[in-house]
């Protein structure tokens, strides 16, 4: 099975983000210390990247992901440290919209 990638795009509350960037740092070293996580980051606007760019805003960040397997998120998405992080940050999220892409 070939790896997956995938793209959390994750909009808080107004005025929220750098709390649930807080909470969101302080939760990597769990997940990459995961079987099968190959990359796992958040990544907000680029400042002054001119009109190329479209950006998500001061609300929203981007979560880069790359898995070696479907199985290996699964287990990731049914992990207890990811479930204690979705719990506290759920009354902070505006939206969340998660995009699991294939390599081609």
């Amino acid at each position: 099975m070939s790896a997956v990638h995938v793209l959390a795009i994750i909009t808080t509350k107004p005025g929220q983000r750098d709390a649930v960037l807080e909470l969101f740092n302080a939760n990597v070293p769990a997940v990459l210390a995961e079987d099968g996580c190959i990359a796992y980051e958040a990544t907000i606007d680029t400042e002054n990247a001119g009109p190329m760019q479209t950006e998500f805003g001061s609300d929203t960040f981007v979560v880069v992901e790359k898995w070696a397997s479907m199985a290996a998120l699964g287990a990731h998405a049914n992990s207890d440290h990811m479930k204690a992080y979705g719990a506290s940050t759920k009354d902070m999220l505006a939206d969340r919209a998660i995009h699991i892409m294939s390599p081609v």
